[in-house]
């Protein structure tokens, strides 16, 4: 979808919501594959200076690291409902500039790390002359209505939206507002892969590792959004919807146009970067979303780090401190929190000639970031001995399938040697 002309000759303008700093990141990339502008056009290099330097209450950085047995101090990042300081945000209600065609809309979290990679991501998209606004739509009991009052009026001028997880019951419920003819779901990792079935299957939309589970109350509370938010992705004779993703799409819904993501913007914001001698390894939030039993995670985590010399563990963003601490004493790995998305952190580098993964999004994505490098990503099955009896029956095929679709992956089907 190539921008139109709104009102007086202006761009149409582009809302974008994202929720965590995969999504912004995947925002960015989209518009960089369909050149939107900014303040000074598509070509406009990063600004000096605007980066905002880590402070003492964010999330630990990526050149921090927890030593083996220490954990993560408490209190990182910004408490909730904190705005973002002066002059980092577009305030709520404020105009979008007519000639920057992309305004990103921050739905913030409350998790720490989260909040504190978005914060830079932030940083980032501003420095491509795109307008931010943050929004505090969790930061209490009326939060969500202040964000959605504040958002109405933007919301039905804007011709285009995007999102970053059409799961999300914010993202459905605002999309029971909008006018817009053109919807841009761009990835938000694996999940990608589910919500383009279920469209195509026409089911309710379900996050995979909950499906098979009964509908609680709210479930059932949320229904009637839930399925006008899924109509309404649905192409129509008024209405248009993309996917961009750098997942394997294997069912296309009719209308659907779908646009790969190759990662052009980061290959040509950061790196080349320096390739270490060693191994890295990816973690994951298997166990924090009750997929994987803890236990069997940490051997297998210590099996692949001595197998392969794997030295440092970047953490997902939403593993849990004490399972990091627990990692750290018992692998002697150095854990490292990122600050940025790992596709970031790796193409800015340092980063191991091999990097270890078990299935999730970066299979997938650290190829394509890492293309011409030299570097060797490999992923490790999940044995089903692992799963929790409280994992969904279609997780194991799920994983299964994650790690057969990647591409230029080294697939480890046992934890053994190289």
């Amino acid at each position: 979808m190539s921008p139109r002309a709104g009102h007086a000759g202006h761009p149409a303008p582009t809302l974008a919501f994202v929720e965590s700093p995969v999504q912004l990141l995947n925002v960015l990339e989209w518009a960089h594959r369909h050149g939107l502008r900014g303040d000074a056009g598509p070509d406009r290099p990063p600004l000096p200076g605007r980066t905002r330097q880590p402070s003492a209450g964010d999330p630990l950085p990526s050149t921090d690291r927890l030593p083996s047995g220490a954990s993560a101090p408490s209190g990182e990042g910004l408490p909730s409902g904190v705005p973002v300081p002066s002059g980092e945000g577009l305030p709520s209600g404020a105009p979008v500039p007519s000639g920057v065609e992309l305004t990103v809309v921050v739905l913030a979290p409350t998790d720490p790390m989260t909040r504190g990679q978005l914060r830079r991501m932030a940083d980032l998209a501003r420095d491509e002359g795109y307008r931010v606004r943050w929004e505090e739509a969790r930061g209490g009991t009326t939060a969500p209505f202040h964000t959605i009052g504040g958002l109405a009026g933007v919301l039905r001028r804007a011709d285009r939206i995007v999102m970053g997880d059409p799961f999300s019951r914010y993202v459905q419920l605002l999309l029971t507002i909008t006018r817009a003819r053109d919807l841009v779901v761009v990835d938000d990792g694996t999940a990608t892969m589910e919500f383009v079935a279920q469209l195509a299957r026409g089911e309710r939309l379900v996050r995979w590792h909950r499906k098979g589970g009964r509908p609680g109350p709210r479930d059932l509370l949320f229904a009637p959004v839930s399925s006008s938010a899924r109509r309404r992705l649905t192409p129509s004779a008024g209405r248009r919807v993309e996917v961009f993703s750098s997942m394997p799409v294997t069912e296309t819904p009719e209308g659907v146009t779908v646009t790969a993501n190759d990662f052009a913007w980061t290959r040509a914001r950061f790196g080349p970067p320096r390739i270490t001698k060693g191994a890295d390894l990816v973690g994951t939030s298997l166990v924090e979303t009750g997929v994987v039993d803890g236990d069997r995670y940490l051997q297998a985590v210590a099996d692949l780090a001595r197998t392969h010399g794997a030295t440092r563990y970047f953490a997902h963003r939403r593993e849990d401190t004490a399972k990091l601490h627990r990692l750290a004493t018992g692998t002697g790995l150095e854990i490292v929190r990122p600050d940025l998305p790992l596709e970031l952190i790796a193409r800015r580098g340092p980063i191991g000639r091999t990097v270890l993964s078990f299935p999730s999004t970066v299979v997938h994505t650290l190829p394509l970031a890492l293309a011409g490098t030299g570097v060797r990503v490999a992923v490790c099955d999940i044995d089903p001995a692992w799963l929790t009896e409280n994992a969904s029956p279609r997780a194991q095929g799920f994983l299964s399938g994650v790690t057969g679709t990647a591409k230029d992956v080294h697939r480890l089907t046992a934890v053994s040697p190289a």
